[in-house]
């Protein structure tokens, strides 16, 4: 069995960040494990949105900021990820990081994309998620303190406009549950933006503006206050 839980131990390491409920759970379990180096933040080709939950620039730096940690960004196409990828983690290795942190819960233990890539550079992977029930891990976070609310929903998965915006509580993981719906979202029934939490300096004041519908997918922006 991998070590992929507890590889961070001792370690310095690069985060890679979506703003979400997974990867900060991740981030803030890592962190009590070892040393944070800093955050890895993929964007579109344009740069103006992250390319795992549309975020903002703006936004993306007010959670560093609140975090205390410096952002890897580089802007790229879903045809040049992995190479943009290795680049970034290339550069973590320089500045110091032995591991790569992600947020990941159910990938394979063979054939893990992040696996194949740190190994590339050199690099030690770990998951502090990987293998945990679900609802362990939305229960873990909320009981932790952390404060996130919905910003992408999939109405073909059971989810509804009115889902956007609401925070993630035990109430709303019981009335997803009820629903018949993951309550960690990874089919990709929703994405979440965390504002707060014990990791945080601040809470990031935020502004929400009008949703936005997409085929099968509504948004809600937000901007900062």
């Amino acid at each position: 069995m991998k070590n992929w839980k507890t590889n961070a131990q001792k370690q310095p390491f690069i985060a890679s960040y979506s703003g979400g409920k997974d990867s900060t759970l991740a981030l803030y379990k890592a962190m009590q494990q070892g040393t944070a180096t800093g955050l890895i933040i993929m964007l579109e080709e344009e740069g103006k949105r992250s390319r795992s939950h549309g975020m903002p620039p703006a936004l993306i730096h007010a959670q560093a900021e609140a975090l205390q940690l410096p952002v890897y960004t580089i802007a790229t196409s879903w045809e040049g990820y992995e190479q943009a990828f290795i680049t970034i983690l290339s550069q973590a290795k320089e500045d110091g990081a032995n591991v790569l942190v992600t947020g990941d819960l159910d990938v394979p233990e063979h054939g893990c994309w992040h696996d194949r890539v740190t190994k590339q550079v050199g690099l030690k992977l770990s998951m502090p998620l990987w293998e945990m029930d679900h609802v362990e891990v939305v229960r873990e976070f909320i009981d932790a303190g952390f404060k996130t609310i919905l910003v992408t929903v999939n109405l073909s998965l059971g989810m509804h406009e009115e889902d956007l915006g609401r925070e993630l509580t035990h109430c709303y993981v019981d009335e997803l549950i009820k629903r018949g719906i993951d309550p960690c979202g990874e089919s990709g029934e929703f994405h979440t933006t965390v504002l707060a939490g014990p990791i945080f300096s601040k809470e990031i004041a935020v502004k929400r503006e009008a949703i936005i519908r997409d085929g099968d997918y509504a948004f809600l922006p937000l901007t900062l206050a």
